[in-house]
């Protein structure tokens, strides 16, 4: 997996703000923690915050949110469900992208935790990405069902078991953009390049039996950008909190207009 990269041209002040434990801390640990408010106009910074780990929750989020509730209430992220279901607290820690409510502080190696936002990413604030831009992609692909047939008047559209099985693992994507921002292609492209959780969106509906616009998606996708800028470097699959593959799907999605072509 890649490491985190900085945004071109960035510079980051690598001794910022120091936090020391509390008096007495049994169990202190070190997290750095990236910081930057573009309304400062100042440049990024590293603070770093000691952590008595006794009085702490066992998560990266746990201690994020020990951090600003304990110890520096201007620290910015963004979560909800603590149950790796949202997508939220999406980040980079030690260098890899993944979800803070899911990973645990133990499974980080290096001495100190170090916390970035997702990389090559607009920055807000702190740890909190500008996804707007990776909302567009996802809603570029038309993420629903599109029928021509008039619906069953009895009944719902239906599907085997078969069928459903093959949408209900990409059906699980939580769209917390791990997979993306963990892609070299996605870095360089992304104003053109849609991404493979949006491209992962678009295969679940082209596979979907019950939709009846599988040419149109493919037609959409047919572009030496918007796919094929995919090397398979398979970061992506890497990256996912929740064991998906897109790389995969977009492979699949790769050999179906092949074969449509002959």
């Amino acid at each position: 997996m890649a490491e985190f990269l900085l945004p071109p041209n960035s510079r980051i002040n690598k001794n910022g703000k120091q936090h020391a434990a509390p008096a007495g801390a049994k169990k202190p640990r070190t997290f750095r923690i990236y910081r930057f408010d573009p309304d400062s106009g100042e440049n990024p910074r590293i603070d770093s915050y000691e952590i008595d780990m006794a009085a702490c929750g066992p998560m990266v989020l746990d201690a994020l949110l020990k951090i600003k509730n304990e110890v520096d209430s201007t620290l910015a992220f963004r979560r909800s469900c603590r149950e790796g279901i949202c997508g939220s607290c999406a980040m980079n820690i030690d260098g890899v992208n993944t979800l803070a409510c899911t990973k645990a502080c133990s499974d980080v190696k290096s001495a100190d935790v170090k916390i970035y936002p997702l990389p090559h990413m607009p920055v807000v604030k702190d740890l909190i990405p500008d996804l707007t831009q990776f909302y567009a992609q996802y809603a570029a692909v038309k993420p629903w069902l599109t029928t021509r047939t008039p619906a069953p008047p009895d009944s719902e559209r239906l599907q085997s078991k078969e069928d459903q099985e093959k949408i209900d693992r990409p059906s699980a994507c939580i769209l917390c953009a791990c997979c993306s921002t963990s892609c070299p292609s996605y870095w360089w492209n992304s104003d053109r390049y849609l991404g493979p959780a949006a491209l992962l969106a678009a295969y679940r509906w082209i596979i979907d039996s019950r939709d009846d616009a599988t040419g149109e998606r493919l037609d959409a996708l047919d572009d030496a950008f918007r796919l094929y800028r995919c090397h398979t470097i398979m970061n992506c699959a890497e990256a996912c909190p929740k064991d998906l593959n897109p790389a995969k799907a977009i492979g699949e999605i790769k050999s179906m207009l092949a074969e449509r072509e002959h």
